[in-house]
């Protein structure tokens, strides 16, 4: 990958050091952070002087991450993980919480490039890279939002029809006014959107409780799943691929150092140092609740279907049908409504990553409202040509695999560069340890075109 080959700056750019009063925050392109929210600012720069204690120490800096872990749930992840878990039980679960483990990983590093730079990840490649290196990467990003994006919305569509009967292509198009109307939250704060996506990540994570007390598990199979890695065949490999690609998804890498840049900012390198250790609790805490949903979807489907004798339910509507059969209608409702909840909020969330891949790689912004429209399309065609949903889903997120490596590996380089991130540089042993993690995602991917060109 080329870089400049001018010399890059001595220290990291952080603009609030030059000109910004206390408590302020950088100036950023990026309008993610709203101005007047100087409760949060006031409560965190407490909570960095040290007259804040405990959970109050803490809440000024809980969000970003819960934001992001949204998409870590999104009908895409309904998707592969029913189908992984119906067709081959407990198996993949470790498949699940390897994926989970390496999304905190990545979600911390990308936080961290925010806090450190004051810049998120595409304004960092733009700078840092080649002109055609950093268009290349913008141009696989736009890809990889439109494969996201149609996840989103056909998994929205699906909510709305299983629970209403609305067809498809109209269900689509309401999933798509829906996620104007919470996108016009950003008018009123960002702490404002962050409570009704955070509402939205609570209901799914309630329904799938529900859920899980209703498959009656079993423990011992769910306890070799998770820590007896296996594979029963390609389909399993290919199923694997899939949750990883649903799981580590590359727009909220983007996303992620956007959501920080600015929200709390470090005057020098010690209180960066604190926002990064809270940060960490934040990612721990969003991460491990987005992985609790995800293994429960698996155990729902292993304990209900896959116990159940019913192996070939590998679609969502059919989850629906067998929630009906082997539950209740309650159940197949509440179900329903998290499949909806998660499709408005991811959709959501991949609009706002939109916006941060255009203006930081290419220094472009256009209206959200017609970036949503133009997001909205594709799906849209998919709903209106009749392509199956689920297969479309599932498929969504293999592309969203590949489009991993073009997230992690810039991240990586720019964040062992101590010029750019000073004392928040990653030691030696994370890059070697993150650089494997890359590794075995494009390893995965390569067998992945292996088996479906020439196996």
């Amino acid at each position: 990958m080329s870089t400049r080959s001018e010399t890059p700056p001595a220290e990291p750019r952080h603009p609030e050091e030059e000109a910004l009063p206390d408590g302020g925050g950088p100036i950023s392109d990026v309008d993610l952070v709203l101005p007047g929210e100087a409760l949060v600012a006031d409560a965190a720069r407490k909570s960095l002087e040290g007259e804040r204690r405990g959970l109050r120490r803490l809440w000024p800096f809980l969000g970003p991450a819960f934001v992001a872990s949204v998409a870590y749930i999104d009908p895409g992840n309904f998707a592969t993980n029913i189908a992984s878990g119906a067709q081959f039980g407990y198996m993949l679960l470790w498949v699940v919480l390897a994926a989970n483990l390496i999304g905190m990983v990545v979600q911390t590093q990308s936080a961290k490039l925010g806090i450190a730079t004051g810049r998120n990840l595409p304004e960092l490649c733009r700078e840092q890279f080649s002109r055609r290196t950093s268009f290349g990467l913008w141009v696989q990003a736009e890809l990889v939002a439109m494969a996201t994006d149609i996840a989103e919305v056909i998994g929205a569509a699906l909510g709305l029809y299983l629970l209403f009967g609305i067809p498809l292509f109209w269900a689509g198009l309401i999933a798509g006014a829906g996620s104007f109307a919470i996108l016009a939250m950003q008018q009123r704060g960002v702490r404002k959107l962050e409570a009704v996506i955070i509402g939205f990540l609570g209901i799914v994570i309630t329904a799938f409780v529900f859920e899980v007390t209703q498959a009656n598990p079993d423990p011992a199979g769910i306890a070799e799943g998770l820590f007896v890695p296996s594979f029963d065949g390609t389909e399993s490999i290919l199923l694997a691929t899939g949750i990883l690609g649903a799981t580590v998804m590359p727009h909220v890498v983007y996303l992620h150092s956007a959501l920080t840049q600015s929200r709390v900012v470090g005057r020098n390198s010690a209180e960066r140092k604190r926002i990064l250790s809270f940060e960490k609790i934040d990612v721990v805490i969003a991460m491990t609740l987005a992985g609790i949903v995800n293994m429960s979807m698996v155990v729902v489907a292993a304990g209900l279907f896959n116990a159940g004798g019913l192996t070939g339910i590998d679609s969502i509507e059919g989850a629906y049908e067998g929630l009906q059969q082997t539950v209740s209608n309650n159940a197949a409702t509440i179900f329903g409504v998290a499949l909806l909840a998660s499709g408005l909020a991811s959709t959501s969330v991949g609009t706002m990553a939109g916006q941060v891949v255009m203006q930081g790689f290419i220094r472009r912004r256009i209206p959200l409202t017609l970036r949503r429209a133009i997001t909205l399309a594709p799906a849209l065609i998919v709903l209106a040509i009749g392509l199956d949903p689920t297969r479309a889903l599932v498929v969504s997120q293999v592309v969203l695999s590949f489009g991993i490596p073009f997230a992690l590996i810039p991240l990586l380089i720019i964040a062992r560069r101590p010029q750019v991130m000073g004392a928040l540089v990653n030691p030696g042993w994370l890059t070697a340890f993150a650089s494997a993690i890359a590794a075995m995602i494009i390893a995965l991917n390569l067998f992945l075109l292996q088996q479906l060109f020439f196996g």
